[in-house]
């Protein structure tokens, strides 16, 4: 192979001007918007076997296997929780790691990098959250139900994504990348929200150890320590001393999102010189017959091609599908099951906190979103996304409405009370249902005149 064969080579990687993260992102971008799509639809079933399994004549096996009593012994740390609460504060930790990723992704790359591009989204996100809290305020202070406040203020990427992908091409790309930044500035605000306002009390000794392991990761990481099974079990012990401390578990996976590196370890230009370097070695050690060494050679190009690669985005494409089609529809499976009556409708429509849900996200979502973005267009703050008008603004407030996984995490906290938390769910299950299906039918009846509006 000769050199010119090495550099065209590393172009077709990399781009002719090798700067390619600008492309990179782009098409990451797309990739999880893609996902997310697609990831909606398994959901979406997830949640219908969840709800007719809870009606069916099986529904005391449901019920009774959530409950399933199951502990963990490491002699210095006793956890005793059911299957539920597993799966709620254990395997959702991987998808707020998942979550922490994404933030950092468009902090450092994307459409929150910068105060210009991340004012828009924030604003909109900002409005998305507290109108739909004031709204459930008004239905509820003073109430039993007063700290729900918090379940009408998420909105969920994969549902709401996978809403706008069935409109294709009729939605510039744009609208989607506006949706999804909206999406991630309002997970932070449900980080924020979980840790400080769903934290019923602390033990300050496990907080410290916390500290304590952060700063080991920290360390690792800023030495060049790129052993994953390590920062696993780092991770793994984290999990441990936050589930301990009394701040919800989950919020170890954000932490240690946020804490990936988003950078290479070789630059282009290293990898170029390298890779170049290993090839030659390579084709003597295939002419000598020399297998032990191209054993070698071929693991140090593995290393060299992942050490290009960010480990944010390396971990990103790894988890997002197991993630998207694995821990959230399994999420959903444990929490939508809620079993429907005529008397359990007829108290959540008459109950304040189901009333609360459903108008928060419905009404709140819409006005807080498409309120905030004009307020802040209009003072030149900064500017709609390309491509999109005020009718895909107006949307993609609709389909803001679709709260479910975060929303019914933060029922799980909120509510000790069975029939508060089943009411908090019915109105959530509905409002998510009205959104997505208004959201679709308004953008899809106004897709035809949408590039004439201003």
């Amino acid at each position: 192979m000769t050199k010119n064969s090495h550099t065209a080579w590393f172009s077709l990687l990399f781009g002719e001007d090798h700067i390619f993260v600008p492309h990179r992102v782009f098409r990451a971008a797309r990739t999880f918007v893609g996902i997310e799509a697609a990831s909606g639809i398994v959901l979406l079933l997830a949640a219908v076997v969840a709800l007719v399994w809870a009606n069916s004549p099986w529904d005391e096996q449901y019920f009774d296997l959530l409950h399933t009593e199951i502990g963990i012994d490491l002699n210095f740390i006793v956890i005793q929780e059911d299957l539920q609460d597993w799966i709620n504060s254990g395997l959702m930790t991987v998808f707020f790691f998942l979550m922490g990723l994404e933030i950092k992704r468009e902090l450092v790359h994307g459409e929150l990098s910068t105060p210009r591009r991340a004012l828009l989204p924030a604003a909109a996100a900002l409005g998305g959250m507290a109108v739909p809290a004031l709204i459930f305020v008004a239905f509820n202070a003073g109430g039993v139900g007063a700290d729900g406040w918090g379940i009408p203020m998420a909105t969920d990427i994969a549902f709401a994504l996978g809403v706008l992908s069935l409109l294709g091409r009729r939605i510039p790309f744009g609208v989607k990348i506006f949706l999804l930044a909206l999406a991630i500035a309002d997970d932070i605000g449900a980080i924020l929200v979980i840790a400080i306002f769903y934290t019923s009390s602390l033990d300050f000794e496990a907080l410290a150890v916390a500290g304590v392991i952060l700063v080991g990761i920290m360390a690792m990481s800023r030495g060049g320590v790129r052993t994953i099974n390590i920062y696993i079990a780092a991770g793994a012990c984290l999990w441990l001393a936050v589930h301990e401390s009394g701040v919800h578990a989950t919020l170890a996976g954000v932490v240690l999102g946020l804490l990936t590196p988003a950078r290479y370890f070789y630059n282009p230009q290293t990898f170029t010189e390298t890779a170049n370097g290993l090839v030659v070695r390579f084709q003597s050690a295939l002419v000598s017959h020399n297998e032990e060494a191209q054993r070698g050679i071929l693991e140090q190009i593995e290393d060299l091609s992942q050490g290009t690669e960010p480990p944010l985005e390396r971990m990103e494409r790894a988890l997002h599908p197991w993630v998207s089609f694995g821990i959230v529809p399994i999420f959903a499976l444990a929490n939508a099951g809620v079993a429907i009556s005529g008397d359990v409708v007829s108290d959540a429509l008459s109950s304040p906190v189901s009333q609360g849900v459903v108008l928060g996200l419905i009404l709140g979502k819409v006005t807080g979103i498409f309120g905030f973005t004009w307020i802040a267009v209009r003072l030149g703050l900064c500017e709609l996304p390309r491509g999109a008008r005020w009718p895909h603004i107006l949307g993609v407030g609709l389909l803001g409405g679709i709260g479910f996984t975060v929303s019914l995490l933060v029922t799980d906290l909120a509510f000790a009370d069975v029939v508060l938390a089943d009411q908090a769910k019915l109105g959530v299950l509905a409002a998510s249902a009205a959104a997505g299906v208004g959201g679709f039918a308004y953008l899809r009846m106004t897709s035809n005149r949408l590039a004439t509006w201003s």
